[in-house]
């Protein structure tokens, strides 16, 4: 068997002997990620830094932010925060530049903030609903993921990116009509952007979390008592994930580990759309 890849030493007999490697899936990255605050971006946050990634973590609540990423710092890891409102192009521009000026580039970006509609049909959605949904989780990670080919290509030259998509995208989704659409939006962009920046080393892949216990279903559920009950029924593993487990799958596509994926919708749902 061939010894692992690493930088060849010579130790104090002469001997020739081969550094350990970096550990952790993104020692030595800088990862951008938005909806740090809570849920999945938080989960995804803490996990990025515990593998090795400086973090710069984005979202709307400077207070959730400065939690995440103090325990982060407090566990020994690298992380900073900027205030970014995914419906405001100046905002997402300004954290993704706030990242490079911090660490002096970026190589890997998690694009996971989003908000959630009101459940119920297609017809009872306001406008302004309607607005504000598409707003956030369709053009937001469309500005983030060209503000993020930019700072990649300006500094680290390769890099990947990862949207959070939906289960809900895959499938009819009456009760979240709008957010499904999004979603699904969002899985074109993602395979556009593959083969778009593919040829420069630029790799683009989402993950489709099912039912996951964050703020926004907690909400879901409250609104629609049952609703989470009624989504473990319909999965085999009969159980919801935790936050983590979506993070793990991000943290993968992210990694060199996965340096032959690119332009997927990764399922993290428990078997639900098997």
């Amino acid at each position: 068997m061939r010894p692992a890849a690493g930088r060849r030493l010579v130790g104090m007999n002469n001997e020739t002997i081969m550094s350990v490697p970096p550990s952790g899936l993104l020692a030595g990255k800088v990862a951008f990620v938005t909806g740090a605050g809570r849920g999945i971006g938080a989960a995804a946050a803490r996990l990025f830094a515990r593998e090795g990634a400086r973090v710069l973590l984005a979202a709307r609540t400077e207070d959730e932010l400065k939690k995440v990423a103090e325990g982060i710092r407090a566990d020994g890891g690298t992380a900073d925060h900027a205030v970014c409102d995914l419906a405001d192009p100046a905002s997402v521009r300004a954290a993704v530049d706030r990242c490079v000026e911090r660490y002096g580039r970026l190589d890997v970006a998690f694009n996971n903030g989003a908000t959630g509609q009101p459940p119920g049909p297609l017809d009872q959605l306001s406008e302004a609903d309607f607005d504000h949904v598409s707003a956030v989780n369709f053009k937001g990670p469309w500005l983030a993921m060209a503000a993020e080919v930019a700072a990649i290509r300006a500094t680290a030259g390769r890099g990947a990116i990862v949207n959070t998509s939906s289960v809900g995208s895959l499938m009819a989704n009456p009760e979240l009509p709008v957010y499904g659409a999004a979603k699904r939006a969002v899985n074109s962009l993602t395979a556009s952007a593959a083969v778009t920046y593919g040829p420069e080393g630029i790799r683009v892949n989402a993950v489709a979390p099912g039912t996951t216990l964050t703020e926004m279903l907690l909400e879901w559920d409250a609104k629609s008592p049952g609703t989470v009950d009624r989504l473990n029924a319909q999965t085999p593993l009969r159980r919801a994930a935790d936050p983590e487990e979506v993070a793990q799958a991000a943290a993968w596509l992210l990694s060199d580990r996965a340096s032959y994926v690119t332009g997927t919708v990764l399922r993290v749902d428990g078997g639900m759309w098997a």
